[in-house]
């Protein structure tokens, strides 16, 4: 179920790129990040309010872990300032290359709380594989 939940997602994501992106054409790199995520924040409430869920340990939660939201704005904008020039697929496969790469490093340190998951030499070849797809993608045609 969680595989399925996440190749759901990383198809949401190329088509996130790609209306973003079009968005950004259209209105502007600024302007299309306060759309995009005020129709965000609408659709949320909407869910919130249909499902009446209520907030739960908010002050549990460090203060800077909310800087995710600041995380996210940045990711539309430079996802909208690449998508043209580079293209949904390799704008997409680069973005994953880095959360690949910083996902490695979090789960191997453990941080932010999360059990530790040592990298190990047989995630290299992973690596190498997705490496050599961006390289193969990025050459001229």
């Amino acid at each position: 179920m969680y595989y399925f939940l996440s190749l759901i997602a990383g198809s949401l994501l190329a088509f996130m790129v790609s209306s973003n992106g079009i968005v950004g054409e259209a209105a502007g790199n600024y302007a299309s990040s306060v759309i995009i995520h005020f129709i965000g924040l609408v659709a949320v409430v909407a869910v919130l309010l249909l499902t009446k869920a209520k907030f739960k340990n908010l002050r549990s939660i460090p203060l800077w872990m909310y800087s995710a939201g600041l995380i996210g704005i940045i990711t539309v904008l430079f996802n909208n300032a690449t998508f043209t020039t580079l293209g949904v697929s390799l704008t997409v496969a680069l973005g994953l290359l880095g959360q690949s790469v910083t996902s490695i490093i979090i789960d191997h340190f453990g941080l932010f709380g999360l059990p530790v998951s040592r990298f190990d030499t047989k995630k290299i070849l992973g690596f190498l594989i997705i490496l050599s797809g961006i390289v193969i993608m990025a050459l001229p045609a």
